[in-house]
């Protein structure tokens, strides 16, 4: 008897749901607190999302369902978007309004063209250390575990892109930015960088993710939206993204019904796209969507991920 049946609570039961659901994640939830209330709600078997938010930051959270796991690591690669304000004099153990307050101090009248002096060292290839409270793991273990202990450890800065850094007001002691970042950067991590090269120091105070390449905040749903519609799943479903949705930017290769079942097997299939190499949307009957390949010798494609939809 499972524990549901014991406690007399009947589940609605499980289904197969594929696609892709932009939420907009409220403050003070982790992502995957956000995402089990999601998988809850669309009643899907499976469930993943396309990279995390801290639970002070709000926004864009891409739920994947069902098969739409299997592109997480495309997304997990994409460019992300995001509004900070940073607090400037003061600086915080962990980098944003939850730590304790390390430092004080007084901070200067900053003009815009002295900001904008400062926005332009943290543009491009940059060097960051990651902070001790992340998720990086040790042996193990996440850093932020060994920081709550009071341990810090000697981490390796890592290079990250700042495609884009622009100011959007300062204001005593509030400066307020959007950037464009690859993978791997901190924004809290950013903001202090900031801080100390203006010479006063800051700390995170409000972090807003506004876009996961190719998604951006447009088609966003909260929570609450969801709940509304818990009992209607036809609804929930027209919500849903198609799983393609992510990698619309690669190239398309169309299979024929043969190719398309050894493709499925797992197997290297040649079509016509010789002029065509790398990563590519596989396709069958015009429109069905069948997985990501790459494109090798003069057409052939390798199975990459095969996707049962």
């Amino acid at each position: 008897m499972t524990a549901s049946e014991k406690s007399g609570i009947t589940r609605p039961p499980r289904r197969d749901v594929h696609g892709v659901l932009l939420l907009d994640k409220p403050l003070g939830l982790s992502s995957n607190s956000a995402l089990q209330v999601v998988k809850g709600i669309f009643r899907a078997r499976k469930a993943g999302h396309g990279g995390s938010l801290d639970p002070l930051a709000t926004g864009l959270l891409p739920c994947l369902l069902g098969e739409a796991t299997k592109i997480s690591g495309q997304l997990l690669e994409a460019r992300k978007n995001y509004r900070f304000v940073a607090q400037l004099g003061v600086t915080t153990s962990t980098g944003d309004r939850e730590g304790a307050v390390l430092e004080e101090r007084t901070v200067p009248l900053l003009s815009q063209d002295d900001v904008e002096s400062v926005l332009k060292r943290f543009r491009g290839c940059i060097s960051q250390l990651p902070p001790m409270y992340s998720a990086l793991k040790l042996n193990g273990q996440p850093l932020y575990k060994l920081a709550r202990q009071g341990v810090s450890v000697e981490r390796q800065a890592r290079m990250v892109t700042i495609h884009q850094l622009t100011l959007v007001g300062c204001d005593g002691d509030r400066l307020e930015a959007e950037v464009c970042c690859s993978k791997g950067t901190y924004v809290r991590t950013l903001a202090e960088d900031i801080g100390s090269a203006l010479g006063c120091g800051a700390h995170l105070i409000s972090l807003r993710r506004f876009g996961v390449t190719p998604y951006d905040a447009a088609r966003m749903v909260t929570l609450e939206q969801l709940r509304e519609l818990a009992q209607d799943l036809t609804a929930l479903d027209d919500l849903l993204l198609p799983v393609d949705s992510a990698l619309y930017e690669w190239p398309a290769v169309q299979l024929s019904s043969d190719a398309a079942y050894f493709f499925c097997c797992g197997n290297p299939v040649r079509t016509s796209a010789d002029s065509i190499n790398g990563a590519v949307r596989v396709y069958a009957d015009s429109s069905r969507f069948l997985g990501i390949g790459d494109v090798i010798d003069g057409g052939m494609v390798v199975p990459r991920r095969v996707l049962n939809l």
